[in-house]
Order: C-alpha cells, then structure tokens, then sequence
C-alpha cells in the first residue's frame, strides 16, 4: 500500500463544471445534502460534471445512509473507511474518520482497524461481514461459499450480504475517481 503520507499533494486535474442547462438540476441534489449533512462534499462536486452520474451516485448513498439497507451505520462507514485505506484514497479516509468519529468512536480506536479488520469497533457479526466485503474488493475470485455460510451463520440474508459487498466496490469506484483527478482533501475545489 502506499504511503499517504509520502504522496504529493498536486491540484486537482479538472474542475467540476456543472453543464449549461443543469444548473438547477444540480442546485437541487445540492440543497438536499447541504440540508442533510451541513455542506456538499467535493467528491459529489466532482460528480456534478454529469447531472445524471451525480443523481445515481446520490441515490446510491442515500439508499446506505438513508435506511436503505439494514446495515449499520457504523458497519457501512467502517467498510468505505477501510476500503479507502486499502486504496490509499486520502479524501475518502479523511470523511470516513470524520462520520465515525462524529458516530462517537475515538479516532484511535478506528485507526486501529486499518490493518486488522478484527480490531474494528464493531460486533463479530458485523466483522464477519466486514471482512467479506473487503475481501470482495481486493480478490474476489477467492470468495467463495464458505464466506457467503459464515455470514448467513451469523444472521445475514443475502440482501444485507449483497449490500455490504456494493457498498464496497462502488466505494472502491469512488476512490479511483477522487484519485485519479487528484481530489485529495475536501476544499480541492475551493
């Protein structure tokens, strides 16, 4: 993995430009978040280039963060937080800290995760599922029916399987556009 410390802060390499004739198609989706979490971040910014990628991608969040799924709050954050670890996606790291630190879990405590998914601050159930979908993004070929019992062992429908694996290859998605257009930190199109 690479250091994220040792990588370079460079500007980002295109500058959201909401298309003429959507502006207010995009003011919408923007107002709702503003409303909902305090202030739009860069990353749904960047999205606004295409109204109609931004609008999915929306809705794609909302499903996890609006009761959607029947995942934890903690659960789904812990599976962006360490997914973006895992891809050294400073921004997605940075926003997943700061929603798990803001769920009440001390920022140590969460830190500790990164390398031993054991260590998250989360019940064996929910660990089990975990590191499912961790294990999804980082060599799927490998999954295999005796991860798909362990989570049904401890309680998990396939829905809420299908939704912990989702939420951590659209996250992964997430994290290569942010890293490719260098979108590092919130405030990248300030």
């Amino acid at each position: 993995m690479q250091n994220l410390a040792e990588h370079q802060t460079e500007p980002a390499l295109i500058s959201p430009q909401v298309p003429a004739g959507d502006e207010e198609r995009v003011d919408a989706v923007f107002n709702k978040i503003q409303q909902h979490i305090g202030f739009v971040p860069d990353a749904l910014r960047l999205y606004s280039i295409s109204p109609p990628l931004l609008e999915t991608f929306v809705g794609n969040v909302g499903y996890f963060n609006m009761g959607g799924t029947q995942l934890p709050p903690v659960l789904t954050a812990m599976i962006r937080y360490l997914g973006s670890w895992q891809a050294s996606c400073s921004y997605c790291i940075d926003l997943n800290e700061g929603f798990l630190s803001n769920m009440g879990i001390d920022l140590d405590v969460i830190r500790a995760a990164r390398d031993n998914p054991d260590k998250a601050p989360l019940e064996a159930k929910d660990k089990t599922l975990l590191k499912l979908a961790l294990k999804a993004i980082t060599s799927p070929d490998e999954v295999d029916s005796a991860d798909i019992d362990k989570a049904r062992q401890q309680g998990w429908g396939d829905r809420e399987i299908f939704d912990a694996v989702a939420q951590a290859a659209n996250n992964r998605a997430l994290n290569y556009i942010l890293r490719t257009f260098n979108v590092e930190h919130e405030g990248a199109f300030a």
